[in-house]
């Protein structure tokens, strides 16, 4: 059977250079990086050259690079971190510090957020976005407070792959207060866009491996020099003393190598992507009453979205999986409940529409005949869960 991946969005494959870099941090450089000999000396040196890869990368200093588990983590520990050091620092004063974020967040930051809320440690302000998925820089000037501390925007919308006005935001920050720290998810913008913090005017900056072929678990957050921050995982001193715990070498080693990789084609890479995406696009807007989410231009060349009106989203992904098809939907079933995607019901998509969402995720080994085969293969899909769709009399 034919087998098209393309959800690059949710995890990628672990690129064969990355897997190679990592193999010998598994036996023969197996060290604790915290301990003097020489199995921890190579470990440690493995450690440092991976962070300084990633301290290139990002424009940022050594020291400024935190590893993690994942992006998730690195979320929490700039939320949580910061509110703490806040909290903290206004122990006796009955100040809560003020959260700007948007509507339409990933969860690690919009589940973050309520539970700050909810332990009274933090009041927050979830802005609304246009109907590309764009949230407006004149909005979070309007939202900002004398106690605004944090305001935090992802670099690009993960499900319809709208990219946010974060330079500007970053400059109407420096400009109005300087003291209100910027947090940026960057997780779908690394192998596409620039991700220079001082370009963008972030403090935070979180990532992840998974979404850019390094392996699952192993994540990393920018913290500027002088952000206020207390660690969330408490024990030994590694990672400058913020996030403790034993250091999975090899999977930093693996980010790492996957931060080169991307480093050295990204050019290529972006311009073969954007006109793979563009062929897409253009071949399922010929199917009837299909529309493309997300912002026409504003957008990483990865990912397509759309919605494929009267079917469901996750009938879609069933009979695309059986044509050796992997795409996602924003359309989620839990506890018997299907639930419309919070990023299209905050874009003013009618709950019955965002049910029909379907999302295609390219990445570095997507082909054209991959595409081709994905556009012969979805008129028929659509029209037979049509056909199957039972009749409003």
């Amino acid at each position: 059977m034919v087998k098209v991946y393309l959800d690059n969005a949710a995890t990628t494959q672990v690129d064969t250079e990355v897997f190679r870099a990592m193999r010998p941090y598994y036996s023969l450089k197996f060290g604790n990086a915290s301990e003097p000999h020489l199995w921890g000396q190579q470990a440690r040196k493995a450690i440092e050259e991976s962070r300084q890869i990633i301290t290139q990368f990002l424009g940022a200093k050594l020291k400024e690079i935190i590893f993690t588990s994942c992006a998730t983590e690195s979320i929490n520990l700039a939320h949580r971190g910061l509110i703490e050091s806040f909290k903290v620092a206004n122990l006796h004063s009955g100040k809560v510090p003020h959260i700007i974020t948007s509507s339409i967040e990933h969860k690690a930051v919009l589940e973050t957020c309520k539970h700050l809320e909810q332990i009274g440690w933090a009041k927050v302000t979830y802005l609304p976005v246009d109907e590309y998925g764009l949230a407006s820089v004149k909005d979070v000037e309007k939202a900002i407070r004398p106690e605004t501390v944090l305001v935090s925007i992802m670099y690009v919308n993960n499900e319809v792959g709208t990219i946010e006005p974060i330079v500007e935001i970053g400059q109407l920050l420096k400009k109005i207060n300087p003291k209100i720290y910027f947090h940026c998810d960057a997780t779908q913008a690394i192998q596409y866009l620039d991700c220079q913090v001082d370009k963008l005017g972030v403090d935070l900056l979180s990532l992840t491996g998974h979404k850019f072929y390094a392996p699952k678990g192993i994540g990393a957050l920018y913290i500027r020099k002088g952000t206020p921050m207390v660690r969330q995982q408490d024990g030994g001193g590694q990672e400058y003393g913020l996030r403790a715990g034993t250091e999975n070498v090899p999977y930093i080693v693996g980010l790492g190598k996957a931060i080169e990789l991307i480093a050295n084609r990204k050019s290529v890479i972006v311009n073969r992507t954007k006109s793979l995406r563009d062929r897409l696009i253009k071949g399922i807007l010929k199917i009837p009453e299909t529309k493309l989410t997300g912002h026409p231009a504003k957008r990483v060349p990865h990912i397509a979205s759309f919605i494929i009106e009267g079917v469901e989203g996750e009938a879609m992904l069933l009979l695309l999986s059986d044509k050796g098809i992997a795409a996602s939907s924003g359309s989620a079933c839990t506890s018997g409940i299907l639930a419309p995607s919070h990023v299209l019901t905050a874009m003013r998509i009618s709950q019955k529409s965002a049910h029909g969402s379907l999302r295609f995720s390219l990445g570095k080994d997507t082909t054209t005949q991959d595409i081709d085969y994905v556009l012969e293969v979805m008129p028929k899909i659509v029209a037979q869960l049509r056909r199957m769709a039972p009749k409003i009399i």
